[in-house]
């Protein structure tokens, strides 16, 4: 059955107090599904993913693409365009020097990053999570602030408590966010690195989640559930030479904090 992505949309906005529109992300066998996709976008120039991603979240775009159109190896490997992880790619030569200082430490990190395997998809397509065009979505991503990304786990959390373990990859963190998302679907927190804050301008206070749609609704209740004990984002400072007594009384009463 679809989803109302139109409320789930409006709901994450509503609770997290975005800055930026939920998104989605998909990926497809065959180039013209993703050009069939009404008011489909496709680049004038060869951009970095993480501006194809701004474009989509910052202003509302539906965009679609293909390997060619993205700058470099790094782009294509982590959502697995082309024939991307090749042996030159998989020796992180290019970043020699650059964000590592040996051939070792670059080869490292390529085989660290979390991609989805080459061979499979020709094209993918970013369309704002509202607009129903890519129903359903691979993934849902949104940018938020750590305390915003903390009280949505908050409501991962809810129901069905499971412990979160991120990777930190450093330097294309994307593959800590939609790669590592779409290659494990799980939920999949990232912070952004200085590609993606260069060019596809994550604001210095922005954190990343990606994660298959299905949890959306799982999160968005929890968090209505915490809302409903008093616990809501932002969060009301409540001073830090005050007595802590009274203010955990309220949410804890006589149970302790």
């Amino acid at each position: 059955m679809s989803q109302d992505w139109a409320k789930l949309a409006a709901d994450l906005e509503r609770l997290l107090k975005l800055r930026s529109i939920p998104f989605g992300m998909k990926l497809f066998e065959q180039r013209a599904a993703m050009e069939a996709i009404p008011r489909i976008r496709r680049p004038s120039a060869i951009h970095t993913l993480d501006q194809i991603v701004a474009q989509c979240a910052r202003l509302g775009w539906t965009v679609g693409l293909t390997a060619d159109d993205l700058v470099g190896a790094q782009c294509r490997a982590v959502v697995g365009l082309g024939a991307a992880k090749d042996a030159e790619w998989r020796s992180g030569q290019h970043m020699v020097g650059v964000w590592y200082s040996s051939p070792e430490d670059a080869r490292a990190h390529q085989a660290a990053m979390a991609c989805v395997p080459d061979g499979r998809y020709e094209a993918l397509a970013v369309a704002p999570l509202a607009s129903g065009r890519l129903d359903p979505p691979d993934i849902a991503l949104f940018y938020a602030t750590p305390g915003a990304m903390i009280y949505f786990i908050n409501g991962l959390q809810w129901a069905g408590y499971k412990r979160f373990d991120w990777s930190v990859v450093g330097e294309s963190a994307c593959a800590d966010s939609w790669g590592r998302a779409l290659k494990t679907r799980e939920p999949s927190l990232s912070i952004p690195c200085f590609a993606e804050r260069r060019y596809g301008g994550v604001l210095d206070d922005e954190m990343l989640m990606a994660l298959p749609p299905d949890y959306l609704a799982k999160a968005i209740a929890g968090m209505e559930a915490l809302s409903k004990n008093g616990l809501r984002y932002p969060f009301p400072q409540y001073g830090i030479q005050q007595d802590a007594r009274a203010g955990l009384a309220v949410s804890y009463g006589s149970r302790g904090g």
